[in-house]
């Protein structure tokens, strides 16, 4: 009897045993676990990452400072600029928060958790269970990256505690995979939702859009980045390639580290947590009521509607506030009572600090980069060296470089879209494909930069270093194949749109 066919609760706390023999590990594995190792040895954990890359960018940021502040004025300015922007991404690190503890709450509602219970369940070895989670983080990352995120990471725990035998950590790098692939040419793509969206982007960066009315308004339509043919066919190479790629270095046999070797306990699965105690006290008994969850459920419900029916703008007015309503709505319909819900919090907070000490930092790393303009030397480099033919692979590799320092889709993409779209006006480049070219730029810089893993390393106990030999793996097979379809589509492309 397989998995499968257990019930869902004996099920969730059943590990399969492997049917792989053991053999010599590929070309691929043997690649996997030297990166791996190095990755062990030499990467530091986030928050380290973190202080490095602001003292760099510092030290950059005097550099293009210094002729005409001098050294030390420069210095001074750096010094500044870095404190006023230290706190400026509060709102985003709130939303950040709640986005993980919110995404948990719904993932472990025991209707949503059933559906996680059966998708774990299709995998029955450990190769193909890493390659599974690794197809449905890029599948789940079109449409809602958050969703990914979070509903991959509650797959990948409970496919671990269902297969014996399961490398932990190539499976939490499965987890995040979308956010390192597709997710910025799907419906969640922060830069081609802000050019379809008019109030998106501030009139200046219109005009040069418009460029004298060759794009009306402009606006471009997602029909011209995330909805082009060329874009579809992408997503569709890149899954193919990374889930091939998955399967073939994911460790088996005495290769493998499982959670349990790690020293990480996974719990038991949500299907089989007792409900909180119930006591006799008022107070107590409206925790176990559900009558205030109806009523909550009723309000924001009443508050979402009115939003999407007066904003007109259908998918396209979604942004994370929206999103965390919508699912802290569900779970707290999906929960039940108050004392259920109180208790998928609690367990979803942990999650959350390296997001809470580590965002700050990168917000002062991003105002460097914005504020003395050292974002323009780079661009201008960048378009500098570049043709017609090249602009698109150019641009790909500008933001993956960028976006190691910026990690941040949407914001970015408001300081360098006059210039990357002024330049493709110059050069006769397709418009809506240099979006769509700097989304897949950006996309890959998440497989080296832990700005995005930390959520989910978070619920997984883990650490970047544990992880990012296998996304390091990734990003070096994802570079050229992204920079060979960048070039190849975009000569199919004509100009402007």
């Amino acid at each position: 009897m397989s998995g499968a066919d257990l019930p869902e609760s004996l099920a969730a706390s059943t590990s399969r045993g492997p049917t792989e023999p053991d053999r010599p590990p590929n070309l691929l594995e043997r690649a996997a676990a030297r990166f791996t190792a190095w990755a062990e040895r030499w990467i530091p954990d986030a928050f380290v990452f973190a202080l490095v890359a602001t003292f760099v960018v510092a030290l950059a940021a005097v550099f293009v400072l210094r002729p005409k502040h001098g050294t030390l004025g420069a210095a001074g300015q750096v010094a500044e600029i870095w404190g006023s922007g230290f706190w400026e991404l509060l709102p985003f690190t709130l939303q950040m928060a709640l986005v993980i503890i919110t995404g948990y709450v719904v993932a472990t509602a025991r209707p949503v958790y059933r559906l996680i219970a059966r998708l774990a369940a299709v995998p029955s070895t450990p190769r193909a269970a890493i390659a599974w989670v690794a197809l449905f983080a890029m599948l789940s990352s079109w449409l809602n990256w958050g969703f990914s995120l979070i509903f991959s990471a509650m797959l990948a725990r409970e496919t671990a505690r269902r297969i014996a035998g399961l490398d932990y950590r190539a499976v939490a790098a499965s987890a995040f995979l979308g956010l390192g692939s597709i997710w910025a040419q799907g419906l969640s793509g922060s830069a081609a939702l802000q050019m379809a969206t008019p109030s998106a982007m501030q009139p200046a960066t219109r005009a040069i859009v418009e460029a004298g009315g060759k794009v009306k308004g402009g606006v471009i339509p997602l029909g011209n980045t995330i909805f082009l043919w060329q874009s579809l066919l992408s997503v569709a190479i890149e899954i193919v390639i990374v889930t091939a790629l998955v399967y073939a270095y994911a460790p088996s046999g005495p290769r493998a580290r499982t959670a349990e070797q790690m020293g990480i306990s996974l719990g038991a699965s949500p299907l089989d947590a007792e409900d909180p105690p119930q006591k006799g006290t008022p107070g107590e008994w409206l925790e176990h009521v559900p009558v205030l969850n109806v009523l909550f459920v009723v309000l924001a419900r009443g508050y979402l509607v009115r939003y999407f029916v007066k904003s007109g703008q259908g998918l396209n007015a979604l942004n994370l506030n929206t999103v965390n309503l919508v699912f802290l709505t569900l779970g707290v319909a999906l929960h039940g009572t108050p004392a259920r819900l109180m208790r998928a919090v609690k367990e979803a907070t942990p999650g959350i600090w390296g997001v809470l000490l580590q965002f700050p930092f990168y917000a002062g790393i991003a105002a460097l980069i914005i504020k003395t303009h050292l974002n323009e030397h780079i661009a201008h480099f960048f378009v500098g060296i570049s043709s017609k033919a090249t602009y698109p692979a150019v641009v790909a590799t500008y933001s993956a470089v960028l976006g190691v320092f910026v990690p941040s889709g949407g914001s970015k993409w408001v300081i360098e879209a006059p210039y990357v779209m002024q330049a493709a006006h110059d050069l006769g480049v397709h418009l809506g494909w240099m979006v769509a070219v700097y989304d897949l730029g950006e996309a890959l810089a998440n497989l080296v930069q832990p700005f995005w893993m930390l959520p989910i390393l978070g619920l997984f106990g883990l650490r970047a270093r544990d992880v990012m030999g296998y996304t390091f793996l990734v990003f070096l097979v994802l570079v050229p194949v992204v920079l060979v379809l960048v070039t190849v589509l975009g000569a199919t492309l004509h100009y402007p749109l």
